[in-house]
């Protein structure tokens, strides 16, 4: 068996056009810095946006999709938001507001530990209790076990762009959970820094 370690975060946010989105950014991994992103649609149609082949294969691998595009995927980042753009698909801003409560709670836990697949473990049933439809440990496709070490929670305060031509609207709760995993990005919009382990069973 082999872990991998990915250490970045995770933004999810929903929007009053249907469109839900789970965008990755992931400044150290097995496969270098990268994002990618990860759209459902109002019809249900799910999107990955993977900026090579290698990382495509790999997500692919872990999680659901109907439809996947390789193609460039830009996220810059500033002290207000996310700018995340992928030509020809996603031009999205995403405003951020203030730590929230449980950001606080996750920042008292020292880093060693909540990075650790054995923490996510034990705080999954918190997990699922606070945050219906996320789980910090999870069976993967192809059997692969993933966990999820949450360090930090911003909330998403407002969001502008279009996805493939269409205005997203205004921010709104991600309600339907995404269909790409085992687990959901929290209902309210937010951005969690986390180091996501995935265990590749076999290997």
């Amino acid at each position: 068996m082999q872990r991998l370690r990915f250490a970045g975060a995770i933004a999810g946010v929903g929007s009053t056009s249907g469109v839900r989105f789970v965008v990755g950014r992931w400044t150290d991994s097995p496969l270098g810095p990268f994002a990618d992103v990860m759209v459902e649609d109002a019809s249900g149609h799910r999107t990955l946006l993977a900026p090579s082949d290698e990382v495509a294969s790999f997500v692919q691998q872990t999680y659901e999709f109907d439809e996947v595009c390789t193609t460039p995927v830009s996220v810059g980042v500033t002290h207000d938001g996310w700018d995340v753009h992928v030509e020809g698909h996603l031009a999205a801003y995403l405003h951020l507001g203030p730590r929230m409560p449980l950001g606080w709670l996750l920042r008292a836990v020292p880093r060693r530990l909540s990075a650790t697949p054995a923490w996510a473990a034990a705080i999954d049933p918190v997990a699922r209790l606070l945050m219906p439809g996320v789980r910090t440990r999870g069976t993967a496709l192809e059997g692969r076990r993933e966990w999820y070490g949450a360090t930090d929670l911003h909330s998403v305060t407002s969001i502008g762009g279009a996805w493939r031509g269409v205005p997203l609207g205004r921010l709104a709760d991600v309600d339907p959970p995404c269909r790409f995993g085992f687990s959901s990005t929290p209902t309210r919009p937010s951005v969690t820094t986390v180091v996501t382990t995935v265990e590749l069973l076999g290997d």
